[in-house]
């Protein structure tokens, strides 16, 4: 793999040409995301300096925290620590086009969520009163063996219940076995390209 650093040329009488090396790709690392898979190669910092003619300088250092939503507050007070002309720059920051994405559609999958609620709610009051009206006889039944309204009203407010419950385990079972049956298999798969994030 030829690689050639922009910030480090060799004058030519044909003008300015970059420095190129070569490198042997020993393995391949998938981070998940597109952006670094896309543009990202390690190497060794002896190589890496050669190539863009620094020596013993660095461009930059990264340090790993133990707690990442920490991130900021540690950039912070390094950054001050270090003073002019250091700066820092945390994975917050960096991402922060792609967290106000996930954040959109978060808003959005909740109003979506919740107009599903609400029209599922609905149809089960429909159904519920769809089951009065039917069973106005039965009613009448109850009542004239003494059953108070409210005591009926009860009867069918555990009906309606039962309906919802059942349908509530039987969504997260089958959400459950969905979810399990993508990560196993990925049947559906999403473009890096387009998603930033590989399935």
């Amino acid at each position: 793999l030829r690689i050639f650093s922009t910030a480090n040329f060799t004058p030519t009488p044909m003008g300015p040409i970059p420095k190129f090396k070569t490198f042997r790709v020993v393995g391949i690392f998938e981070a998940g995301m597109f952006e670094f898979d896309a543009a990202l190669a390690y190497v060794s910092l002896s190589s890496a300096q050669k190539l863009v003619g620094m020596e013993d300088a660095v461009t930059g250092i990264e340090v790993k925290v133990d707690d990442i939503y920490k991130a900021p507050e540690i950039a912070q007070e390094i950054e001050e620590k270090l003073g002019f002309p250091f700066r820092t720059n945390h994975w917050i920051r960096m991402n922060r086009s792609l967290f106000a994405a996930l954040k959109l559609e978060k808003t959005v999958m909740f109003i979506i969520l919740t107009l599903i609620i609400v029209v599922a709610a609905s149809n089960i009051i429909g159904t519920l009163i769809m089951i009065v009206i039917q069973r106005t006889k039965d009613i009448g039944i109850l009542k004239s063996l003494g059953a108070s309204s409210r005591q009926i009203m009860k009867i069918f407010m555990f009906q309606g219940l039962i309906i919802g419950a059942v349908g509530t385990t039987l969504g997260i079972i089958v959400g459950f076995i969905i979810s399990f049956l993508l990560g196993k298999y990925k049947f559906i798969s999403l473009p890096g390209d387009v998603y930033f994030i590989d399935t």
